[in-house]
């Protein structure tokens, strides 16, 4: 298993937090006046929740930010040297219409060429690898012929390396599964993720999704409309806890991934004010034992499901 500061085995990486960002932004991010930070105030937002991730128990950090929305993989080894967490960094992209000009024509062998270099020899010249490929739905809510493209590259990426693919949305799931299906790799390899936020969740298929074999991303945790300023994407704290139990009441606990999707410092945008990573602690597990989930399952969903998809 990749982390930025080398391979490690899939059982060292302890409480996982799936799908989370050091620091995302579009492209172009870099040229905004207003939220932009320096380095220094980046380091100086980041390095307290990850050490406070840390003593709650979090083993690993899973950063889903693609090629061309802020990944700096000498800062991420920094900030793992210094914090005690492991960090994995991804390939691919959050969709295709997250990716600059230069890729909109790219090809499927030259897209797949590229994560595999990023996965097997490395980020630019920093030597840390990817660990998973990042894929996602363009906005509209169907596949354009880019995500296509970016979608079957990061299939044969997958199959060639063993790194699994995590999805920003799991809408057009069926046009996923096609592509996926075609280029034989199997779907426990994929976790389709954001099936429980606020914009999509009522069209996305996720017990479908897990029927034929794919795993199931809850990695929007703590974006709520109870914040004081929501956005868009929130949802009620209790409907998201409610869709999530369900879920795992059906027989999908084998399948569930969870995660807050939270940024420790955003690029060239303002953020949730209040929302990290360490929501996980401090709100929902409290919530998942409230509700009746013993430490056995919380485990599962946490330390055991991430070890066994992210195992290469």
């Amino acid at each position: 298993m990749n982390t930025v500061l080398g391979p490690i085995p899939a059982e060292e990486l302890g409480f996982v937090a799936i799908h989370e960002h050091i620091g995302y932004g579009m492209p172009g991010s870099e040229l905004d006046t207003k939220w932009w930070k320096s380095p220094e105030q980046r380091y100086e937002e980041t390095v307290p929740k990850l050490r406070q991730f840390h003593e709650y128990g979090g083993g690993t950090f899973v950063d889903a930010t693609g090629i061309c929305n802020g990944r700096d993989i000498d800062y991420y080894q920094s900030l793992s040297e210094k914090t005690g967490v492991h960090i994995v960094a991804c390939t691919g992209f959050v969709g295709g219409d997250a990716a600059l000009p230069f890729f909109a024509t790219a090809s499927v062998e030259y897209l797949a060429q590229q994560f595999i270099h990023e996965i097997t020899v490395g980020i630019g010249d920093t030597g840390g690898r990817a660990g998973i490929i990042k894929v996602g739905v363009s906005r509209g809510g169907r596949m354009t012929d880019l995500d296509k493209r970016i979608y079957r590259a990061a299939a044969r990426a997958s199959v060639a390396t063993g790194v699994p693919i995590l999805t920003h949305l799991a809408i057009d799931a069926e046009n996923a599964i096609a592509i996926f299906t075609e280029e034989g790799l199997p779907l426990d390899r994929v976790l389709f993720g954001h099936v429980d936020d606020g914009v999509n969740a009522e069209k996305t298929r996720d017990t479908w999704i897990a029927e034929q074999g794919g795993r199931i991303g809850f990695d929007t945790f703590g974006y709520e409309t109870e914040l004081p300023d929501p956005p868009f994407w929130a949802r009620p704290r209790k409907e998201r806890l409610d869709h999530f139990l369900r879920f795992i009441g059906a027989g999908h606990l084998d399948k569930v991934l969870a995660s807050a999707d939270a940024n420790c410092s955003p690029l060239g945008w303002p953020g949730v004010k209040g929302h990290t990573v360490n929501y996980i602690f401090e709100q929902l597990i409290p919530d998942l034992r409230a509700a009746g989930l013993d430490e056995a399952t919380i485990s599962t969903i946490f330390v055991e499901n991430p070890a066994k998809f992210l195992a290469t």
